[in-house]
C-alpha cells in the first residue's frame, strides 16, 4: 500500500491513454467528479476514473457520440423500456371498476396518457390507486375529485426534472448506454417505495403535529 489517496494527473493520463489536457476538459464539462486535493497544486484522482475516461473516449471516437447524444440515447432507451405491454380501456374499467368518466377526466388533465393501444404500466398503477382510494372512502361525496391528483403532479414535476438531470450527469460517459437504461429501470420500483414511505412518515408526523396543536 502506497498510502496515496489516488492517482496523480500524469499517472491517470498514462493509465487511461488520454492526455492531461483531455482529462481537464472532461473535468470542466462535468464528466468527471472533482479530484481529492491535498494542497493547492496537488490533486489525486480515484483509480476508477481510468475506466470512466476510457468509456467516454471510446464513445466519442468509435461511435462519434458527444455527451449530448449519449444523454439522448439514455433517455430514449428508458422511455422505450417503460412503454411495454398495454391494457385496453375496457379491460381497465372491468378490472378496477373505475367509472369511464373518471378515467376520461384523468386523461383530460394529463394524469393518464392512454394511446390507441390503451394504458401503459404506470397508467394502470394510477388507475389501481384511484380505485383503492375510492374503495377506502375518498370519493366525490366527501369532496375528493380527480383534480386532487394535480397537487401531487405539481409537487413531483420539479423533483423529476432534477432527478433526470442528476441521473444523466452521473451515468453519461461512465457506463454504456444499454447499462444506463437498465440502471434507470431497476431504480423505478425502489423509488416508488421510497417516495411512498417518506410521504407516509411525513403525513403521519403532520397529523400528529396538528393534533398536538389543537
Amino acid at each position: 500500500m502506497s498510502g496515496k489517496p489516488g492517482l496523480k494527473m500524469s499517472e491517470l493520463a498514462d493509465a487511461s491513454g488520454v492526455s492531461a489536457g483531455t482529462i481537464k476538459h472532461y473535468l470542466r464539462e462535468g464528466l468527471l467528479p472533482e479530484p481529492v486535493r491535498t494542497s493547492r497544486n496537488m490533486a489525486y484522482y480515484p483509480p476508477e476514473f481510468v475506466d470512466r475516461i476510457r468509456t467516454i473516449k471510446r464513445l466519442q471516437e468509435e461511435r462519434f457520440m458527444p455527451l449530448r447524444v449519449i444523454k439522448e440515447r439514455i433517455l430514449e432507451g428508458a422511455v422505450q423500456q417503460g412503454d411495454g405491454e398495454r391494457v385496453s380501456a375496457a379491460e381497465a374499467r372491468r378490472r378496477y371498476d373505475v367509472p369511464r368518466n373518471v378515467l376520461d377526466r384523468l386523461a383530460e388533465i394529463g394524469v393518464l396518457t392512454p394511446s390507441a393501444r390503451g394504458y401503459d404500466a404506470d397508467d394502470v398503477k394510477i388507475i389501481e390507486a384511484i380505485a383503492r382510494f375510492r374503495a377506502g372512502g375518498y370519493d366525490e361525496q366527501l369532496g375528493f375529485t380527480v383534480f386532487d391528483t394535480l397537487r401531487y403532479r405539481a409537487a413531483l414535476e420539479p423533483l423529476v426534472v432534477e432527478e433526470v438531470r442528476t441521473l444523466l450527469d452521473r451515468l453519461a460517459g461512465e457506463v454504456e448506454v444499454e447499462r444506463a437504461v437498465e440502471i434507470i429501470a431497476a431504480g423505478a420500483e425502489p423509488l416508488r417505495d421510497l417516495i411512498g414511505a417518506m410521504h407516509s412518515k411525513l403525513l403521519l408526523a403532520e397529523l400528529q403535529r396538528q393534533r398536538d396543536d389543537t
